[in-house]
């Protein structure tokens, strides 16, 4: 039987978009306000269907690049985000659309991956911003591991020193740490000029 490409999302999704709150949307975009410059591109890591964070980005005038491995998410997205570009693959596999972005996020994804592949993402993140592109993305600050309630897959954290060390060998000059609301915990990262 072959993997499921989506690793569990598109049968999850109805479940998901039921599930979706507002929880993320104002951090993403009092921390974009604050750090990125007019009009960014975001690249948006396992969007989902826009809501609420691409939505919220757009409405404050970035211009979010969704990657999403479900292909009912991916649609919805494009009818909540109009004129949006977005991609219907894994993060771990895609091409980013070919271009470096201001900034990427990863809200919510992270932990859902395998930690070699969340390893590997970490630094293709790197690979996918400008110089001075900044990084946001949510995961515990403990180190953990849970079962998903959508999926039943594994989550694993790796925790705050694990995920601090692999930002500082992906080349990110800066790392700052906040919780927002839900008691989410956020890594932002400002990759290096050089």
């Amino acid at each position: 039987m072959a993997a499921d490409p989506t690793s569990g999302w598109e049968a999850a999704a109805p479940a998901f978009m039921a599930a979706r709150s507002d929880i993320g949307a104002k951090i993403v975009t009092d921390w974009a306000t604050s750090h990125l410059p007019a009009g960014a591109r975001v690249l948006d890591m396992g969007a989902g269907t826009g809501v609420p964070i691409a939505v919220a980005l757009a409405a404050e005038g970035f211009r979010p690049h969704a990657v999403d491995p479900a292909p009912s998410m991916i649609a919805a997205f494009k009818d909540n985000v109009p004129g949006a570009r977005a991609a219907c693959e894994p993060v771990e596999t895609s091409d980013f659309f070919g271009k470096h972005f201001d900034a990427a996020i990863a809200i919510g994804l992270i932990f859902l991956l395998k930690p070699r592949i969340q390893r590997m993402v970490i630094g293709r993140m790197s690979n996918a911003l400008t110089p001075g592109g900044h990084l946001l993305f949510s995961a515990p600050a403990e180190r953990w591991a849970w079962r998903d309630t959508l999926t039943g897959r594994v989550s694993v954290s790796l925790g705050k020193p694990a995920y601090d060390a692999l930002l500082d060998h992906a080349g990110f000059a800066r790392v700052t740490h906040f919780t927002g609301d839900g008691g989410n915990h956020y890594f932002h990262a400002v990759q290096s000029l050089d």
